[in-house]
């Protein structure tokens, strides 16, 4: 689905954010590929470690894909590693009465689909590391709103839909201010706080404060 819209038939569209200098948009392009390309290069040894005990401990895939709503509404191949059992998204229906969230989202803390390497790697954030890769390619930014579901986008209002106007993230102030903690309104809260005070600075900001989040693994589940 990678370049398709989710849009058609939907009642509003996102409308444009303020235009943004365009020496702040050049720099955060470089940033991104900085970034994650060091990141890529780097971590490598990581992502083998990882990949081999998802393999190890579950069966299926070391890699879960799926699609997620980037800037403007256009879909992309989404991937991380893995972190619950292969049928858990047949497993949904049946887990959606237990929703501890308002909203479009789904969270539980005791998810009985995530794999116990699975939790540890979402404490930590570990699943994610994949994600440097569509930061290099362009779909997404190192620092940006955290990219949805299209079966979400299409519960969201003209509010909501705003967050759609930049290239999501890896992480962002829901990522180091309590992320599942929080509920959801404040997630977007959170997430027009940043379109607000887009800048380099507000982005370096955010990357200096996420390992430290993410060592905590305050509200990671």
């Amino acid at each position: 689905m990678s370049g398709q819209t989710v849009y058609e038939g939907l009642r509003v569209r996102p409308e444009p954010i303020p235009v943004r200098p365009y020496e702040y948009a050049k720099r955060k392009r470089g940033l991104d590929l900085l970034g994650a390309g060091v990141a890529l290069v780097f971590l490598g040894p990581i992502y083998l470690i990882l990949a081999l005990l998802v393999k190890c401990t579950s069966k299926g895939p070391v890699f879960y894909s799926q699609t997620r709503v980037g800037r403007g509404g256009k879909c992309f191949r989404f991937i991380k590693f893995r972190s619950m059992y292969v049928d858990a998204d047949q497993r949904l229906a049946e887990l959606k009465a237990q929703n501890e969230k308002g909203g479009p989202i789904f969270k539980i803390k005791n998810d009985p689909r995530i794999t116990p390497v699975g939790r540890i790697l979402r404490k930590y954030s570990l699943d994610e590391l994949p994600q440097f890769w569509h930061v290099f390619t362009g779909h997404m930014s190192l620092v940006g709103p955290r990219p949805p579901l299209p079966r979400e986008v299409n519960q969201y209002d003209d509010y909501h839909l705003q967050r759609l106007s930049i290239k999501p993230g890896i992480t962002c102030y829901w990522q180091i201010m309590g992320r599942s903690d929080l509920t959801f309104d404040q997630w977007m809260e959170l997430d027009h706080r940043y379109l607000r005070e887009m800048s380099l600075w507000t982005d370096l900001k955010i990357l200096v404060k996420t390992p430290a989040a993410v060592l905590k693994g305050k509200g990671a589940y």
